[in-house]
């Protein structure tokens, strides 16, 4: 894993355990996220869920994110993000959180600059330890759009398995959806 562009273009990141159930974001996927986010990131308040290693904090704050708060559930993750973040100097600017995301997380609310997140990243993971196919987006939605967690003009930027289907919150809708092998991207707003 790297850093593909901004001030820490290059610089490799510190991974966890192949025991655990965390796949990273591939390369593809994150530039062509990235260059889709390209117009809002600069100056943004971002979240990521299921942060898994800090991965996409990371890439968000070398491209100019003001603020990454990382919510993880995983405690050998959250020492990686930790150490990302010490490693590539954004201590200061990256919030490391513990969270179960399948509960109520209104509370992450306390750590945005304002009224809501600029852009929300949810990569939930597609399987557990026993290769169960798990189904988080859903959920996850909906406790972001009942907790008022987005940005009024933010955006999320959902990750999920190519075969997990959802349905999405009356408040919000999906504005584009990209399709990566396995992996399909969808960018919701509110309406």
């Amino acid at each position: 894993m790297r850093i593909i562009a901004g001030t820490a273009r290059g610089r490799k990141l510190f991974s966890v355990s192949k025991k655990l159930p965390v796949k990273p974001i591939s390369d593809r996927i994150k530039q062509s996220v990235f260059d889709i986010l390209r117009p809002r990131i600069t100056g943004a308040v971002f979240l990521d869920l299921f942060a898994g290693t800090g991965n996409v904090s990371m890439e968000a704050l070398s491209r100019g994110a003001l603020k990454t708060v990382s919510a993880e559930k995983e405690i050998a993750c959250l020492k990686a993000i930790k150490k990302n973040a010490d490693h590539l100097g954004f201590t200061d600017r990256a919030t490391i959180l513990k969270a179960d995301l399948l509960k109520p997380i209104a509370w992450l609310l306390a750590y945005c600059e304002g009224e809501g997140y600029d852009i929300i990243f949810m990569g939930p993971p597609y399987r557990d330890i026993k290769n169960t196919p798990l189904f988080f987006t859903e959920p996850v939605l909906k406790q972001i759009a009942e907790s008022k967690l987005l940005a009024p003009k933010g955006l999320i930027v959902a990750q999920h398995h190519k075969k997990e289907t959802f349905t999405v919150p009356d408040t919000l809708q999906i504005i584009r959806e990209e399709k990566y092998g396995d992996t399909t991207v969808h960018f919701l707003q509110y309406k």
